[in-house]
């Protein structure tokens, strides 16, 4: 057993998956995270200004999507920080790899 996780011993048996997977969670992270804390500032001022007519505008319901965006970023960030994780090892292990021939 190696003590890591089955996604992880999944990329590091699909090293080229894994490449590919980090740079389209770079993309997503950066897409979803675009703007991201200017829009929450914005929602939460006017939910503070405008109290109960920003509830029935929908005020709650964006301050609820912008929280879900937030963990979608950051379950995009980890997905990158894993595979990266996976290549760097891949390339650390091949080197010493080289080294003790």
């Amino acid at each position: 057993m190696s003590g890591h996780s089955r996604l992880y011993d999944f990329f590091s048996r699909h090293w080229l998956l894994a490449f590919v997977t980090m740079g389209v969670a770079f993309v997503l992270f950066g897409l979803v995270t675009l703007d991201l804390i200017h829009t929450l500032g914005a929602n939460l001022d006017f939910l503070a200004h405008n109290g109960l007519d920003a509830v029935r505008e929908g005020g709650l319901r964006q301050l609820l999507e912008l929280v879900v965006s937030g963990y979608a970023a950051a379950a995009f960030y980890l997905l990158f920080k894993l595979c990266e994780k996976v290549l760097v090892e891949r390339l650390a292990l091949r080197t010493d790899r080289g080294n003790d021939t």
